[in-house]
This record gives C-alpha cells, sequence and structure tokens, in this order.
C-alpha cells in the first residue's frame, strides 16, 4: 500500500513560514505597549493550547498505535514541536546526539568534528574542533549551539573548542576595537 500524503504545507513552505515567525516573534517581543502585550499573551494563549492538543495526540498514539510515536519523531517539524513542548518521547540526551550527528557531515566537510561529552543539570557540554580562522570557529560554535538548542530547548549549551576553550577564538580581539587610534609611525596619518 502506498504511502498516504502528508497533508499541510510542504516542508519548504514550512521552513519559510518557520523563519517568517522568528522574524514576526523578534519583532513582537521588542514591541512595547497595550496592544503588544496583548498579542503576547495571545501568542502565549495559543502555543499552550497547541501544545496540549500535541500533548494529547502524542499521548493516545502512544496507548493505542505506539508504533506510530517513531514515525513523528521521524518527521523533522513533529520532532522539532515535540521537544519545545517537553512532550518528546526521546530524552535530551538521545536528541542532542541525533541533532550532532545531523550536523557533522558538514562540519567535517569543513575539517571540524563534534561530541557530545555530557549533559548533566539541564546543560549540555558539547565538544568541537575546526580548521580555519576565528570567524569560522565562531560560525561553527554557533552552528552547534543552534542544533542542539533546536533538538533539546530545555537546555543550556556549554561549548568547549578542542583546545579546552570555552569560546571560541575570535579573529579580532575586543580590546582592540574599543581602544582609541594610536598614534601613527613618523607622523604618518596613513
Amino acid at each position: 500500500m502506498a504511502d498516504r500524503p502528508i497533508r499541510g504545507l510542504p516542508d519548504k513552505d514550512v521552513e519559510d513560514l518557520l523563519r517568517r515567525l522568528e522574524t514576526l516573534l523578534d519583532r513582537l517581543e521588542r514591541a512595547t505597549g497595550p496592544v503588544a502585550e496583548l498579542a503576547a499573551q495571545a501568542m502565549e494563549g495559543l502555543a499552550l493550547m497547541y501544545g496540549t492538543a500535541l500533548a494529547r495526540v502524542v499521548a493516545r498514539a502512544a496507548d493505542d498505535a505506539p508504533d506510530l510515536v517513531p514515525s513523528l519523531v521521524d518527521d523533522e517539524l513533529l520532532h522539532h514541536l515535540l521537544a519545545l513542548h517537553g512532550l518528546h518521547p526521546q530524552s535530551a540526551r538521545e536528541r542532542v546526539l541525533r541533532a550532532l550527528e545531523e550536523i557533522g557531515p558538514r562540519l567535517r566537510s569543513h575539517g571540524g568534528d563534534v561530541e557530545l561529552i555530557e549533559v548533566k543539570d539541564e546543560v549540555a557540554r558539547v565538544r568541537w574542533s575546526a580548521a580555519g580562522c576565528g570567524s569560522t570557529s565562531a560560525a561553527i560554535g554557533q552552528m552547534i549551539r543552534d542544533a542542539v538548542l533546536g533538538a533539546a530547548p530545555e537546555l543550556r549549551v556549554e561549548t568547549v573548542n578542542a583546545s579546552g576553550s570555552t569560546r571560541p577564538p575570535t579573529l579580532i580581539p575586543v580590546e582592540s576595537l574599543l581602544r582609541g587610534p594610536t598614534s601613527r609611525v613618523n607622523g604618518d596619518p596613513r
């Protein structure tokens, strides 16, 4: 029997919608006044309602069709929604491992690697290595944090690069950006 088509938006449209929603929610968070407060409360209420409905679907699936639960987890959108609402049947550690496995090929293609050290006390500690300059390292660190938080939003993320530093090196030291102009050699203003 052929798979039934999935109803709703195709994955590409979901990705576009999520980006648009993220932008709108960022704008809403910065807005002030009574209308902004009402809009934020409405969004929180909607999220709670949809989370409750999703919890009921997962509970019924687990009770009546346990084989359905893994297929729910395999759907990328449902995977993230289940994690966001604290309903994911997999442990935070399993979800973080899955997220790191998914970004592993991209990191390795740039000479990097990533591994989970531990998940403890609501913190995921992740070790990574990368070849390249500080800006590449910073981007890799951010990619790792985004992947872990997308899989386990209930966790905080601590990234440790292979050298043991808890922060990737920067391309330009911050101190040099805060320093005033230095005197020119031989008075040359260039």
